[in-house]
């Protein structure tokens, strides 16, 4: 039982064992010194005697006695050791780190400032050259021209930017040299600094003094320049005292006729101021035989200011021209007149151009002339609610426009243009040619300055024209013309 039982235990304390560790037992255990390392993972003081003197087989024993991991044994790491400047060795091992640390970086920045000093030195051989330069350019002076100096003067303040950049810079190497050296490369910064100076203020006035030179020099040829300008004056005047004198305002508007601007005698305002009553609202006032146009006090309230002309009243007022033409055809041009229903015939709103529809219109039978001997052919434009005026100016070979308010209208004067060339074909059986022929919108014109005198401008610009005069009336003559033009359509002739 006593053999069953020792066997049993043994083989739970195995068992016990395997879950730690299935090594076999270092060879090492059985020292003194391994058995001293140990440490015990539980704490025994508070134990009775009786259960410290337990088997030696005991579990908590044996992972008490469990050796502890020891720290591998340093030693040193084979790498390639800094070789520092002016012949030191790198530190044995035995020397203080810290103080090695502080004389690499002690020379590094010795070795850096004295590499910006260097540098510093190679930029004041480059102004040296530029002096140089400068020199050789004093030997071409009088041969440089105006862009050339200006050039120069350029380079000149390029050389002093750099200049001044090198002074910037300077400061600052000799600054780094000093801190390592305690004051011994001070001094050299000092003299670095005043030759630097000095190389500036050298620049300086040299940059000046070129610029005097070139200053000089222009002037030189600005003064040049004056006298060809003054030079070319004189030959304009010259040439401006050949011309003839242009007369002044003044004498031209006293030369202007008086026939058209004479004021109404007393009798004719009477005259009409009782057609423009409102007693003769229905009364037939007067009446055209040629043209088979009855004017009622009704129609002639067109002519009052403010109202709008409507064309009984323009179309007999163009008869009117024409048969005051035929009166004195020496004192006027010899014109045709066609009234407001024309160009809506010849261009139709909606079919467009069409020559048939007024081909008889102007028959040699009908009218009892040559259309095509005619000096100036008016045709009245009606742009439903604005009045313009085209001429077919035959006498200077014109196709004009005029409009009171300086609008434009193409599509008129080639209508117009095409309407000739087929007119002239028509009647003679020739071919024109008009390609020579100017297309002109009138710009010198008298413009009106409300929004219903325009019907009274287009008769004006007729009027005008058919006497061979020049446009020369204004907008302030609106309200006589008015009066002038009822008084003429009742007497039935135009003055």
């Amino acid at each position: 039982m006593g053999a069953l039982a020792s066997n049993r235990k043994r083989y739970g304390d195995e068992c016990f064992n395997s879950n730690f560790c299935h090594k076999k037992k270092s060879p090492y255990s059985n020292s003194p010194e391994f058995q001293l390392s140990k440490k015990p993972r539980l704490s025994l003081m508070n134990e009775s005697p009786e259960k410290a003197n337990l088997s030696s087989n005991s579990t908590v024993l044996r992972i008490s006695r469990y050796p502890e991991a020891k720290v591998s044994f340093p030693r040193e790491v084979h790498a390639p050791v800094r070789r520092l400047k002016f012949g030191l060795s790198a530190s044995k091992p035995g020397q203080d780190s810290v103080e090695s640390y502080m004389g690499n970086f002690l020379s590094s920045r010795l070795s850096d400032a004295k590499r910006q000093a260097w540098g510093a030195l190679r930029h004041f051989k480059k102004e040296k050259e530029v002096i140089f330069v400068e020199d050789d350019e004093e030997k071409e002076k009088g041969l440089a021209s105006d862009d050339v100096s200006v050039e120069e003067v350029e380079l000149i303040e390029k050389g002093k930017n750099n200049v001044e950049e090198e002074r910037h810079f300077q400061p600052s190497s000799s600054s780094a040299v000093t801190e390592l050296n305690n004051g011994s490369l001070r001094m050299e910064s000092s003299l670095d600094m005043l030759s630097l100076r000095e190389v500036s203020n050298g620049y300086d006035l040299e940059a000046y003094r070129k610029l005097i030179e070139s200053a000089e020099r222009r002037s030189s040829k600005l003064k040049d320049l004056g006298f060809q300008i003054e030079l070319n004056e004189k030959r304009i005047a010259g040439l401006q005292a050949l011309r003839p004198e242009k007369k002044p305002e003044e004498e031209q508007h006293e030369v202007l006729p008086t026939e058209p601007f004479i004021p109404l005698t007393e009798e004719e305002m009477a005259l009409v101021s009782r057609a423009l009553s409102v007693k003769n609202w229905r009364k037939v006032l007067v009446s055209h035989e040629n043209s088979s146009i009855d004017i009622r006090g009704e129609i002639l309230q067109c002519l009052k200011p403010g109202a709008w002309l409507n064309d009984e009243v323009i179309n007999l007022y163009l008869e009117l021209l024409k048969e005051r033409e035929n009166r004195e055809p020496k004192k006027f041009l010899k014109c045709h007149f066609f009234n407001t229903f024309f160009y809506k015939k010849l261009v139709n709103p909606e079919s467009g151009y069409n020559y048939r529809a007024v081909k008889r219109w102007t028959s040699q039978r009908k009218l009892g002339y040559c259309l095509l001997d005619c000096d100036k052919i008016f045709v009245p434009i009606h742009k439903d609610i604005h009045w313009c005026l085209a001429v077919i100016n035959k006498k200077d070979q014109k196709f004009q426009y005029l409009d009171s308010l300086k609008g434009r209208d193409p599509h008129v004067l080639r209508a117009l243009a095409k309407y000739f060339v087929e007119e002239v074909k028509d009647k003679s059986g020739k071919d024109i040619d008009i390609s020579s022929w100017e297309q002109e919108f009138v710009e010198d014109l008298p413009a009106q300055e409300n929004g219903f005198d325009c019907g009274m401008f287009m008769l004006k610009y007729i009027d005008f024209y058919s006497r061979g005069l020049s446009l020369c009336f204004e907008q302030e003559h609106m309200p006589y013309f008015r009066l002038r033009t009822a008084k003429e359509i009742l007497k039935l002739k135009a003055d």
